[in-house]
Order: C-alpha cells, then structure tokens, then sequence
C-alpha cells in the first residue's frame, strides 16, 4: 500500500528518546525548551510556546486575546475543523467566509462582507502549505481594529513575500501532527513578537501557574496544554531535519505536476507568485462528473491511499444545526471538499511512486467512464 503520508522518523528520534527515558524527566523539560529555541531561530521570531497539538494552539492563542461570548471570530469555510472549534470552545461564534479555488485559501475580497462590530478576530489558514493572501488580510485588520491568528498548522517553513508564515500576524499556530512535514507525534507550538501574549499562553498552558514572590499561584483557570520532553526530543531531530524534507516534498509536488497534467478530469494545484509553497498536501479537484468516493475506494483497492483533504465546515453537523448556512453561500469551498482529493506525498517517495500513482489514478477514472 501506498500511503497518503508517512512522517519522517527514525534511529536518530528512537535514541533522543532513549536518552530522555533514562533521565526520567518525561514531562515539558529541557528537550522541550530546546525545540522551542530551535524553531525560535528558524522563524526567526521572538517567542515560541511549545503545547501538546496544534488545536491547543488555536484554543491558547484565542484565549490569550481574551476572546469569548458573542465575539465573531472569521475563518475559512474549508479548512479542518479544529479551527472552528476553537472558537466554539472559547464561546465566540464562528464566521466563515468561502475560499479561493486557485489557493484554497481565504477569499480576502469577501471578508469584510461579514464583520460586525462584534468582529474581534481573523484566522486566515494557510491551507496545505499554501499562504494566503496576508497583504490584504493584514491591511482589513488594521482597518477595522481586529487581531490576526495564523492558522499554519500545515505551512512551517512556507513564506509570503520572503516572511515565515506564522510570524506575520499577532499569533501563529503549527502543528506537529505526523501527516505534517515535522512530527512530534502530536504537539504544536503558539508563535508571537508580542512578550505580554507570550508570558499569558505560557501561563494558560501550564494550569494558570505562576511564580509570584517566590511562590506557585494559580493565576488563571489554565488548562493543561504542555508538551512531553519525549515529544521535544523528536522535534529537536526533526528540526535537524526540516529543510531537507520540505526541498523532497517540493520537488514530488512539481513530478506530480508535470505527470499528472496529461489526465483529463482534474485541476491540478497551484502556488501561487507571491509565497512559497511547502506542500503539506497535494490536493487536485476532479471534475463534478469523476466521483471522488468511489475514486478513493477504488485507489485504495489498487494499493493507493488517498482521502478528501478538508472539509466545508458549514456543511459539518454541529455547525450546520447552529448556523443553518446554505450551501450556496461557499460554493468553492463545497467544489473543494465534494471535489477534492489528497493524494500520497512524503519525502521518501520518489518518482517511480509518482508515475504509479499517475498510471492507476488514470485507469480508474477511465474504469469509472469518464473521458
């Protein structure tokens, strides 16, 4: 089988581990701090919060901005919906805005269609390792006094006009997850310039504790949100390991671009001029006439695993109850998630996969009787 991801790990991770099984300290220690400097010098930014996932993230950062009832956070329709439920979490209610079919991201025209003055906040999510369009994302919020979260979970490493995406707004959130170009298993990290955000998310992260005159208080009703030293361990390594992985992601995107360009039936993926592109997914769109389900089915029967890549989040259940939002109002985000199809990339792969994949990709959708 021809999985859709498989992270980058091995002897070098498996004895960094070991070493922190043999000094007992399981818990957010040294290992973890040194992966937070390590990311520190590769972003080249002020603060790095290290936390247990990259939905941890989202939940500090909007925490930490003092976000709650009644307060409209905007973000993309399509997107994982940890981005969502962060704001639900939190007690903010959740606008969306549809996306790009060019970038899968945010359609910044269309934001300041839905701010109110209830609008505290923009998360813009840079959607697979694709930068949205922060130029214009930055120069709303300025306009109307709203805070900017980055959504990076999968963009470490991209960059908008020569800026390390996550550094460019107020807060930046990653994560580890291992379908993400570095994994520590799970785990995340909260990005900011700002040292009063920073020492607040360090506080919420750890149960609201601080030391005040020498003592431990409670100062907060914090959460526990800390990454393990095992977790730390792996993210030193694979951040030893990053700029190698993310170069063999790119270079298997532009193979797929080149072989897959001869299938009738999908739009391939693009990057667009003003960022670079960091490939967390390769994401095509069939055409309404291929079913993308059976396609996947199919694939998987011949050996090759490939999934939708995100969702339309109006659509999902809980937001759909709540919102009761018409399917028209996101009609690329809906083309994207009924339409869209992630397909295998990782950094070991190589090019003989990439053909395999482009010949079986084509047999089935010929098998399912489009021409």
């Amino acid at each position: 089988m021809i999985k859709l991801a498989v992270p980058d790990i091995g002897e070098e991770e498996l004895e960094e581990i070991k070493k922190v099984f043999a000094s007992k300290n399981l818990v957010q220690g040294d290992k973890v701090e040194e992966f937070e400097n390590e990311i520190k010098k590769y972003l080249n930014v002020k603060n790095v919060i290290a936390v247990s996932s990259g939905t941890a993230a989202l939940h500090l950062a909007l925490l930490a901005l003092g976000i709650g009832n009644n307060d409209e956070v905007i973000i993309p329709d399509f997107t994982f919906p940890a981005t969502a439920n962060a704001v639900e979490h939190v007690g903010g209610t959740t606008k969306f805005v549809d996306i790009k079919l060019d970038s899968l991201c945010i359609n910044a025209e269309k934001i300041e269609e839905v701010i109110t003055d209830n609008t505290k906040v923009i998360i813009p999510v840079h959607e697979f390792g694709q930068c949205a369009d922060m130029d214009k994302i930055m120069e709303i919020a300025k306009k109307h006094n709203l805070k900017i979260i980055e959504d990076a979970a999968c963009a470490l490493g991209a960059e908008y006009k020569g800026k390390k995406i996550g550094t460019i707004g107020d807060l930046g959130c990653f994560s580890f997850h291992p379908r993400k170009a570095i994994t520590t298993g799970e785990g995340g990290v909260i990005v900011t310039s700002n040292d009063e955000l920073a020492e607040k998310i360090r506080v919420l992260r750890n149960h609201g504790l601080n030391i005040i005159d020498g003592k431990h208080q409670f100062v907060m009703a914090g959460l526990n949100y800390r990454m393990t030293n095992i977790q730390g361990a792996i993210g030193v390594v694979q951040m030893k390991k990053i700029k190698n992985i993310i170069k063999k992601r790119i270079e298997m995107a532009h193979e797929y671009n080149d072989i897959l360009r001869s299938i009738k039936g999908i739009t391939l993926p693009e990057e667009k001029s003003y960022g670079k592109h960091v490939w967390q997914t390769y994401h095509i769109i069939l055409d309404e006439k291929i079913n993308r389900d059976e396609l996947i089915k199919k694939l998987k029967e011949k050996g090759i695993e490939t999934n939708f890549g995100a969702y339309a989040v109006h659509v999902q259940p809980y937001y759909q109850n709540k919102y009761k939002h018409k399917i028209s109002e996101y009609i690329n985000s809906n083309i994207a998630y009924k339409q869209g199809l992630a397909l295998p990339l990782y950094s070991e792969m190589d090019y003989e996969t990439v053909i395999e994949i482009k010949n079986k990709i084509e047999t089935v959708i010929n098998e399912l009787g489009f021409r």
